[in-house]
């Protein structure tokens, strides 16, 4: 079921809460999550924390639906807030300035083509997020990251290539498995500010 806005807006605050709770030292439990059908529903969850100037500053979460809504935000706002590697910790400093956003995930399926030339047509911009793997590693990239950065299908399938430490046109090669997913994105407007659909 598609999540309603207030439901967004209640993934967001569940993250908000849990990123500052975590950074200031307290002790984060999922008694927190309220017991709604939503949150109980298993999804594949991704928390983002960017700067005021909307640069990144953490993003980490679960491609496959593994665990319920609800707990996945909790386990991944944390991941996010001090775990992500390109990062260091968030420091209580640094709360009042961020933006948190959630996305809450379909999940992934191959996508199937004839030839691996034709894998750009199977990919909406905007709409699609990308994973693409091989048997020793895998990179993944949210659908907002290719309408944030302005790219064509073809330029968001290298990059997600990229992330995963291959070479960019390793998705015109046979050696990949290329995934599409779709999520449903909620931000903050501003730190602590109102919260907005991003994508759906």
């Amino acid at each position: 079921m598609p999540l309603t806005d207030d439901q967004g807006e209640e993934l967001v605050r569940l993250a908000r809460s849990t990123v500052d709770g975590f950074v200031r030292g307290e002790d984060i439990a999922n008694s927190q999550i309220r017991d709604e059908p939503f949150l109980r529903e298993v999804r594949g969850a991704f928390v983002t924390l960017k700067n005021g100037d909307g640069s990144l500053r953490g993003c980490i979460g679960f491609p496959y639906p593994v665990k319920p809504l609800g707990e996945a935000v909790v386990e991944v706002a944390i991941g996010a807030a001090a775990y992500d590697p390109r990062f260091p910790k968030v420091e209580p400093a640094e709360l009042d300035g961020l933006l948190v956003e959630v996305s809450a995930l379909t999940k992934p399926e191959k996508i199937r083509i004839a030839s691996p030339k034709d894998l750009p047509k199977h990919v909406k911009i905007g709409v699609d997020g990308l994973i693409v793997s091989n048997p020793i590693t895998s990179g993944l990239l949210l659908p907002q990251v290719a309408t944030e950065y302005k790219l064509s299908a073809q330029d968001f399938l290298s990059q997600t290539c990229l992330k995963a430490g291959l070479s960019a046109d390793s998705w015109l090669t046979d050696k990949v498995e290329v995934q599409k997913f779709q999520a449903e994105v909620f931000s903050e407007t501003s730190p602590r500010g109102k919260v907005k659909r991003e994508l759906d």
